[in-house]
């Protein structure tokens, strides 16, 4: 005959008493810990999505491509909000000097044209304008001055420092690092430098006092 044991009620009760204590002090000693790292507690899975993505800034075999009577030239894009050049190709006419102000039409064009595949997938935008023209100085305008047709201080910050970085990077048109520049109106033409502040962060260059007067002729 098999004999029963009979355990005492007070001992079959302690037992998953003690589990239930136990559990608990566990819960506590762990919420501080994900309190200090800021984590809600939830049953529903997040999804954080993948890390953002880091443009290169740089295009593969970007050396100009040869086309005849072409000129390669260096244009300055937006890229992850600072100015980094592409490499483009002008046509120059080869039976005369280049002509300073058709210089200036053509690199206001590839400022104005969009981004290719290859340059968009490396991060590259453009701020210019595609209504902005350029013409010739007037009368009594500072040496190499270009006239815009709309204000350059009414212009995108990134647009006038594409703007002033391209043409003052030509050696056609100077290759001095600066461009002078004036707006449709008569007000006189201001010189703007296109230094590495420029360059690095060119959506603050107009809050910055940018542009210096030059003497007239």
């Amino acid at each position: 005959m098999t004999r029963r044991v009979r355990i005492p009620l007070g001992v079959r009760a302690r037992r998953p008493r003690r589990a239930a204590v136990l559990t608990a002090a566990a819960l506590a000693a762990l919420a501080p810990a994900l309190a200090g790292c800021g984590i809600r507690g939830t049953s529903v899975p997040v999804d954080a999505g993948s890390a953002p993505s880091r443009v290169s800034c740089k295009v593969p075999g970007s050396a100009a491509p040869a086309v005849p009577d072409g000129a390669p030239v260096k244009v300055y894009l937006v890229c992850s909000s600072a100015l980094a050049t592409v490499h483009r190709t002008v046509t120059v006419p080869t039976q005369r000097p280049a002509d300073r102000l058709q210089m200036a039409r053509d690199l206001l064009d590839e400022l104005q044209e969009q981004p290719g595949p290859a340059e968009e997938e490396a991060g590259f935008s453009t701020s210019v304008p595609e209504d902005l023209e350029v013409s010739a100085p007037r009368a009594g305008d500072p040496e190499g001055t270009l006239r815009l047709s709309t204000r350059p201080e009414d212009l995108p910050s990134s647009a006038l420092a594409q703007l002033v970085c391209t043409f003052g990077g030509n050696a056609a048109l100077g290759g001095t690092d600066a461009a002078v520049l004036g707006g449709p109106g008569d007000s006189h033409p201001l010189r703007y430098g296109c230094t590495a502040e420029v360059r690095a962060h060119p959506e603050n260059a107009q809050s910055t006092g940018w542009g210096s007067p030059v003497p007239q002729e």
